[in-house]
């Protein structure tokens, strides 16, 4: 089984891009379970035809720790397992523990053994935060492969960068390794060569270039990934292709983060800064 977690800037489109790869994997026939690791609980939504889940943080709330997987799994599209980590009440609390709780309870559950069938499980992580609980995948050797979902804009540039780091800290102790960047086009000028050019230099791979299409937007409305909505459009089969480069993926690295200075001037080259 191979342990993915999903990382980039918060509202760079991380839950949206793993739903969808994740129903490109599931249409090939690999058993797939995604955790969604925000306190929000919307990482399993499209799976799930927009039925709200109940987290495992409330349902250790509401009914105390005789939980069975059952109540914390549910399934999905094209037998996909779907589970929220939740967080606590708003003000309360750190929202990491969810994802501590969560990971630890799906283990002691059984959800990961063998006789389950899993190919993957993905951890879509909130934002770009690699501190406390959210740190767990990377930390805790969790997630074995992690991709960052990023863009040509160039706060997201900024954060891919120090998630590298967080990557390099922690793929000693955990063995955790970078599988590539994920750009999911903001139409960006030069976009494409801009993210190539910053994989290069950091040291891996850009995966694959997501381009911008409304019928991302039209399928979220329908509660659906576009694979489900619209299987036949072209935007399908490049989250179908991104499933198939990640599926056959040999190349995982130990990223070597940019200085800043090194950032900056990736950006002036292709014309996102200005020279002071």
């Amino acid at each position: 089984m191979r342990k993915i977690a999903i990382y980039g800037k918060g509202g760079i489109g991380k839950s949206t891009t793993t739903q969808n790869t994740v129903a490109g994997l599931a249409e090939m026939g690999k058993k797939v379970m995604v955790v969604g690791c925000d306190p929000k609980a919307d990482s399993t939504r499209l799976l799930l035809g927009g039925l709200a889940q109940k987290s495992v943080l409330d349902t250790l709330r509401d009914e105390g720790e005789d939980v069975e997987l059952a109540d914390i799994r549910k399934g999905g599209f094209s037998g996909t397992w779907c589970v929220e980590s939740g967080g606590p009440e708003p003000g309360v609390g750190c929202a990491g523990r969810g994802i501590i709780t969560s990971i630890n309870m799906l283990e002691s559950l059984g959800a990961y053994h063998e006789s389950e069938g899993l190919d993957y499980a993905f951890y879509d992580v909130l934002g770009d935060v690699v501190c406390g609980g959210f740190a767990m995948p990377i930390r805790d050797g969790k997630a074995e492969e992690i991709y960052i979902v990023c863009s040509g804009e160039m706060m997201a540039m900024y954060a891919a960068n120090n998630i590298c780091k967080g990557i390099m800290k922690y793929a000693e102790s955990g063995g955790v390794r970078l599988g590539g960047l994920i750009c999911n086009s903001r139409n960006v000028d030069n976009e494409r060569e801009m993210i190539e050019e910053l994989a290069k230099k950091i040291g891996t791979q850009m995966i694959y270039f997501v381009p911008r299409d409304n019928d991302v937007q039209r399928a979220e409305i329908n509660r659906m990934t576009v694979i489900e909505w619209k299987p036949e459009a072209p935007q399908a089969d490049h989250y179908r292709n991104l499933a198939r480069a990640i599926d056959q993926n040999q190349m995982f690295v130990v990223p070597k983060p940019l200085e800043i200075e090194e950032l900056e001037q990736l950006l002036m080259d292709y014309g996102l800064l200005e020279a002071v």
